[in-house]
């Protein structure tokens, strides 16, 4: 038991220090948590500076910390707001984790570690850190889809982390992690998560409008910070993560419909332990240590953050959501942290990595902290970036695959149609669990099976290895195979519910249609093939799992950009026919009023471009007198210009140099929501844009 006086004496140095160093950096317009990072590096026990805190008594206040933090996120994401970003959240966060994982593993190997340490790596490296990214959202206020969709994406790597201590701990100990028994770990877990929801939402919500009636704000906060602690707690008895019990416990009491109330009462508790937490990170970090094995720290700090970017800008663009948010999620997610250090923790326990592994995740995690607030920032200039750089076809597609995606949403699904669906994914999943089964099972038994080959057949060792592999090989072709046919089936499915095929003669929908089969088969070979690489990887020697998805996706690459420089030359086609019918209606009466019904009639006869939609451009746009390459409309917001027609009556397709003059009708084409932050590009006042933060 610490002392009280210990414990004053801990929280004062703590709180001191990280004030000057906070108020240094705000001075020096950069993100505070850099500031608490450098406090706890300063009454850190590894810099000779006479000012050391207690590191178990900073531990302990930081997980008042996590928990507080975690419960404030909660409170801005009700289970509705999960549930709608539950695919694109799933999806990516199961392509950004197994990447992240063999990623590590093949770093591990490279630098001659054990096979174990190397899996290790991988797990260490795959969970991003919930605490770094929702500090740094707060510090820069950002709202809105890209904080949905990155919880979102955070709160299933929770999920898969507590999948992976299950893994790793059974793998450790000798044990053996058999189908039984990972199909009871996720079990549980399901009939944890299911059973507190189902609860919480029968109680809790009830409990906290009660209290908010007794109009008392201390006994609103106190009632809401006991709720978050309880449930933290149980989650905690159950074997899963304070983190995830916080975060699940905000969610319940933003049901309530007060979220409001309570987290404008709990921000400034969050605060000061949020600032403990950053300070107990810099306190792990050793400088001495961090110089022995800086090599792995830099490498392994940049497959973070480069791995991560691919790996959640490929899934979250593949769900929908378009260049700029994909890129902007990856970069928001290019970290790790709390996780990090409990799966290093794990294998020390476990005796299963050397005791190098632990330092080098927390010089990592602590790195990787420092980037992050820049990154965040850098984020929307990158995303620009990218966008300006993708060629045109690209461009044309990126901007049109978004709504494509919200078409399939919105399309109405019938019973045997899901049914079909679901099949297949099982389908899917089936043919790449045998597929793992039989190279792990040749992996593990192959010296018995050649000792067998060449006892009964009398050959000699190496032939009968050939032998083995080929046979192994041959065994492995069908599932391979089902794999790619059933990842075709389901794009075509999925792409007819999107773009209905016409009951004529002329498909005016094929090229659009082509091109969303192609990357609908190539994010399901995605989901399924980078998490079958990863589970396999410790068991083939060097990439060959590796080679052939990679010679997969490189087929399936070459029929993708003939398909979006086919779907340029549709979009091309169906502007001059968008340009000639808003030409028709320039002398109409009343043809302002009009456009958006010609539009309308248009996107019958040409789908896949979305929905045209006409915005006009007064005197006081800021987009009057710029070129669309100096607006950049389609970077800032995923809306593209389809055609312009002219108050003078000239109606054409716009290059990148095109001139916007006052007057001009744009058709523009994207996501429903792409289309309403352009509109507020387009219509807000010059006064307002440069008085706008």
């Amino acid at each position: 038991m610490h002392g009280a006086h210990d414990f004053l004496k801990a929280l004062a140095m703590v709180l001191c220090v990280a004030a000057v160093t906070s108020v240094i950096f705000q001075r020096l317009r950069q993100p505070v948590v850099l500031g608490y990072i450098i406090a706890g590096l300063i009454i850190g026990p590894h810099v000779p500076i006479p000012l050391v805190a207690d590191s178990g008594i900073v531990q302990t206040l930081s997980e008042l910390g996590v928990i507080l933090l975690m419960f404030s996120l909660g409170l801005e994401f009700s289970l509705r707001k999960l549930f709608q970003v539950g695919p694109t959240a799933g999806v990516t966060a199961i392509i950004q984790c197994s990447l992240m994982i063999w990623l590590g593993f093949v770093v591990g190997r490279a630098f001659g570690w054990t096979a174990l340490e190397s899996i290790f790596t991988g797990a260490i490296i795959a969970i991003s850190s919930t605490t770094i990214i929702a500090k740094a959202f707060d510090e820069q206020g950002i709202k809105g889809k890209l904080r949905e969709i990155v919880v979102g994406v955070l709160i299933v790597e929770d999920l898969i982390a507590i999948m992976l201590m299950a893994t790793l701990t059974a793998v450790s100990t000798g044990a053996g992690l058999s189908a039984g028994q990972l199909a009871l770990t996720m079990g549980r877990l399901g009939l944890f998560l299911v059973g507190l929801v189902v609860v919480g939402l029968l109680v809790i919500p009830r409990v906290v409008r009660a209290v908010h009636k007794l109009n008392r704000p201390e006994t609103l906060l106190v009632t809401s910070v006991g709720i978050c602690f309880a449930i933290a707690l149980l989650a905690q008895e159950f074997g899963y993560s304070v983190a995830l019990g916080a975060f699940l416990a905000g969610s319940l009491v933003a049901e309530s419909g007060k979220e409001k109330d309570v987290e404008h009462l709990v921000q400034p508790v969050r605060d000061v332990f949020a600032a403990i937490f950053f300070v107990s990170v810099g306190m792990l970090i050793d400088p001495a240590l961090v110089a022995k094995h800086w090599v792995a720290v830099v490498v392994l700090t940049v497959v973070v953050i480069l791995g991560k970017l691919v790996g959640v800008a490929l899934g979250v663009f593949l769900t929908g959501n378009g260049t700029r948010t994909a890129v902007q999620s990856g970069l928001s997610l290019a970290q790790i942290g709390e996780f990090s250090f409990i799966i290093a923790g794990l294998g020390l326990s476990l005796n299963a990595t050397g005791q190098f592994l632990y330092p080098v995740a927390v010089a990592v995690s602590a790195i990787t902290t420092l980037t992050t607030p820049f990154l965040i920032q850098a984020s929307g200039p990158v995303a620009n970036f990218v966008d300006r750089k993708l060629p045109r076809p690209l461009q044309t597609f990126a901007a049109l695959y978004g709504s494509w995606v919200e078409g399939l949403r919105a399309a109405p699904t019938q019973k045997t149609t899901g049914a079909r669906i679901r099949r297949m994914v099982r389908l899917m999943v089936l043919d790449a669990a045998l597929l793992a089964a039989l190279v792990i099972g040749t992996s593990v038994f192959i010296e018995r099976l050649i000792t067998t080959v060449e006892s009964r057949g009398g050959l000699g060792a190496s032939v009968a290895r050939l032998l083995v592999i080929g046979l192994a090989s041959a065994l492995a072709v069908p599932f391979l195979v089902g794999l790619v046919r059933m990842a075709r089936s389901l794009g075509v499915l999925l792409a007819d519910l999107a773009l209905p095929p016409s009951e004529g003669k002329l498909d005016r929908a094929a090229a659009p249609r082509r091109a969303l089969v192609v990357t609908l088969q190539l994010a399901s070979l995605l989901s399924v093939g980078i998490p079958l690489v990863a589970l396999t990887q410790p068991f083939i020697p060097g990439f060959q799992g590796a080679a052939v998805l990679l010679v997969q996706l490189s087929v399936l690459a070459v029929g993708f950009w003939r398909s979006a420089t086919n779907l340029q030359g549709h979009v091309r086609a169906g502007s001059q026919v968008i340009v000639s019918a808003l030409a028709a209606q320039t002398h109409v009466p009343g043809n302002e009023e009009k456009h958006g019904e010609r539009l309308k009639t248009l996107h019958a006869i040409l789908p896949g471009l979305g929905e045209p939609t006409p915005v006009r451009l007064e005197a006081t746009s800021p987009a009057v007198g710029q070129s669309l390459a100096q607006l950049n409309l389609r970077g800032m917001t995923g809306a593209t210009v389809l055609a312009i027609q002219r108050g003078d009556g000239e109606a054409v397709v716009p290059t990148a140099q095109e001139v916007l003059r006052e007057g001009d009708v744009l058709a523009l084409a994207g996501t429903h929501e792409a289309i309403d932050a352009a509109r507020a590009v387009l219509e807000t006042p010059r006064s307002q844009e440069a008085a706008a933060p």
